[in-house]
């Protein structure tokens, strides 16, 4: 019997991970006989998958940062569709990003196509945009869900909808090695390190940089010799790069390095997303920013029935990572929350506090997620298979 060819879409880099530990969980559980295509980013190539074209071409969020860009989108929704024609893999699996992988589902099921349609990272619904519970009973055959309330919203319509866990919690964000970074980098023992984190897609890193910039510039005021960590990724490490910080900065690549520079720094200052729950699992305290374009401010604040951004805080329903949103997200009040984190004190003991209490509710320390989420898939090609 031929190996069976999983077709992965990842479409941000927070899906190129989930895609990778999927990819390493499937190859375990299938004893290596399988085979892997489709769209992702560093973290699926390092796994063996050249991407059919850039995932930066669809690493983007806003409806104001989308519309400029829609024909190229478009133009890569059409190069997928025909891709997978020409496969004919034994599964789909689309990974988060719904704005596009929910489109190629739905032309896929428009055109008859019998290829099972997997989805992995259940669009918050509970959060807004109830409508998409219905969307993706109609577009997709099994729905893998990241938190344990998730599958009731689908079931209920019908869709087969299964609680994996979170990827997070398997990645090795807590193992990063301290002593060896600074090792590498030069950084004495003694030398405050702040880890900087703008985001991962351009719409991201054009708003923050500049901020975090000057929030990095009166964060140093306070702790002389303050040297900066900043962990990018293949979508925007052009950009980062780029960037002039105030203070000795290292600009660093690849998931090891990621983790060793969250283990050797002192605080973190990042963009609203999965990185909350990552830096929570190194231990690393933090203060969370985020700028979306005014227009799509206005729509998200309509429709958002949720009280914080940071899924930290709502695991726990309440405050315990500072959150500075849009015109509230400033270098002044950014700087103080981090200046505080950085200290031996309340504000950092209580948040460390609340990080665990939040991880154990997500299912820290339970089985793996992706070997979850890999039996799952596994068991859908060989129903498939038995028709």
């Amino acid at each position: 019997m031929t190996a069976p060819l999983v077709y992965l879409i990842a479409g941000e880099p927070s899906g190129d991970l989930l895609a990778a530990r999927l990819m390493v969980a499937l190859r375990d559980l299938s004893d290596g006989d399988i085979h892997f295509a489709g769209i992702g980013g560093e973290a699926m190539r390092e796994q063996g998958v050249e991407s059919l074209f850039p995932q930066a071409d669809l690493a983007v969020m806003g409806l104001a940062e989308v519309v400029p860009r829609i024909p190229l989108i478009l133009r890569r929704l059409n190069q997928t569709l025909a891709d997978i024609r020409h496969r004919q893999p034994a599964v789909v699996v689309t990974i988060d990003s719904w704005g596009f992988t929910g489109r190629v589902a739905k032309r896929l099921k428009a055109e008859g196509s019998s290829i099972p349609r997997v989805h992995y990272v259940a669009p918050m619904v509970w959060a807004w945009k109830e409508k998409r519970v219905h969307q993706l009973a109609e577009r997709v055959d099994l729905l893998l869900c990241l938190l344990p309330q998730e599958p009731a919203y689908f079931t209920k319509v019908g869709l087969r909808a299964v609680h994996v866990g979170h990827a997070v919690l398997e990645g090795g964000a807590g193992g990063g090695d301290a002593a060896a970074f600074r090792s590498r980098h030069g950084i004495p023992s003694g030398v405050p390190l702040l880890c900087v984190l703008p985001g991962s897609r351009r719409s991201e890193t054009s708003r923050l940089l500049p901020i975090f910039a000057e929030t990095v510039a009166k964060i140093a005021a306070v702790h002389p010799g303050l040297q900066v960590v900043v962990p990018t990724v293949d979508t925007v490490a052009d950009e980062v790069t780029r960037a002039v910080w105030p203070v000795p900065t290292h600009v660093v690549r690849g998931t090891r390095e990621r983790y060793d520079a969250f283990a050797a720094s002192r605080a973190a200052l990042a963009a609203s997303g999965t990185v909350a729950l990552e830096l929570a699992i190194a231990g690393v305290p933090m203060a969370i920013g985020y700028r979306v374009n005014r227009l799509t401010g206005v729509i998200v604040r309509r429709l958002l029935k949720i009280r914080y951004a940071c899924l930290l805080n709502l695991l726990v329903d309440r405050l315990v990572v500072p959150e500075f949103l849009q015109d509230n997200c400033r270098a002044d009040r950014l700087a103080v929350a981090v200046s505080r984190l950085m200290e031996d004190g309340e504000a950092r003991q209580t948040q460390l506090e609340g990080a665990t209490e939040a991880l154990t509710r997500l299912g820290l320390g339970g089985d793996s997620p992706s070997r979850r989420a890999a039996r799952e898939i596994l068991s859908l090609i060989k129903e498939r298979a038995r028709k």
